[in-house]
């Protein structure tokens, strides 16, 4: 079992301003009450954040692409299964197709711990060394990297933070996004993030094992689904029975075959 911790990312600050700046610029809260100047002087934060973060995730794509890895980030809100999904699939692809993975949490190293029991090289990211960041920027990304063959690798999945707004804003150099949303959310979960599910080339709709004993409308959640991005393929999963991972599996095999960016 090897896990890697990534702590210490110097000049790892934007939290706070980018927030803080996001908020203002959506028009919430103390928005309505700060002079047009300041607003200006903090939409200009934001876009200097993503500017920056920008420029590292081509530089990140240039770097996977030229060592032959395809990158899968994998996006949801807490509790959705991403970490039982991503022992599931590296059980069925390892070691045919050689992966790592990088794991962003606020704290803990728990879900690094179930995955590295694959035999897959993990980094941990924990956020709360710089902040308590809710996604991972590209430069954590290529922080977290450094640590890892990327010789010996043709997959590497980032198991982003469990947030359904953050992550979607930040490039991180990835191929492909996925998105995991489980039965035990709200239908209505892609109409509200409709970001998150406008970004990504795919959706999990997990732990349909629980529909019998759930009030919840599966085709409702696959509308919604298709209002906001009409050609997502919909994959519909239990990643606690396997059930419809064939064609989870067929899809990312079919997907990881080239690593020209997105």
């Amino acid at each position: 079992m090897t896990i890697d911790w990534l702590h210490d990312i110097a000049g790892y600050r934007h939290h706070q301003d980018f927030h803080k700046a996001r908020h203002l610029h959506s028009g919430h809260g103390s928005a309505r009450t700060v002079a047009s100047k300041g607003a200006r002087r903090e939409i200009q934060v934001v876009r200097r954040v993503l500017d920056v973060n920008e420029k590292m995730a081509q530089h990140n794509r240039r770097l996977f692409a030229g060592k032959g890895v395809f990158v899968l980030n994998m996006m949801s809100s807490p509790g959705s299964g991403k970490t039982t999904i991503l022992e599931r699939t590296l059980a069925e692809i390892m070691p045919r197709i050689p992966s790592a993975v990088i794991v962003g949490d606020i704290c803990t190293a728990h879900d690094a711990q179930r995955l590295a029991g694959s035999g897959a090289p993990v980094v941990q990211v924990n956020t709360d060394e710089f902040g308590g960041d809710c996604h991972l920027a590209a430069h954590v990304i290529e922080k977290a990297a450094a640590g890892i063959d990327l010789a010996a690798v043709d997959l590497l999945i980032v198991e982003n933070v469990g947030n359904l707004v953050c992550p979607a804003e930040f490039d991180i150099g990835e191929n492909v996004r996925v998105v995991v949303l489980s039965v035990t959310e709200g239908e209505d979960k892609p109409v509200k993030y409709p970001l998150m599910f406008r970004q990504c080339q795919a959706a999990l709709l997990n732990k349909i094992d629980l529909l019998p004993y759930l009030d919840y409308d599966k085709q409702r959640a696959v509308d919604y689904i298709h209002q906001v991005n009409p050609q997502m393929p919909v994959f519909e999963i239990s990643a606690q029975t396997g059930q419809g991972f064939d064609a989870w599996i067929r899809w990312l095999e079919k997907r990881s075959g080239a690593t020209d960016g997105r």
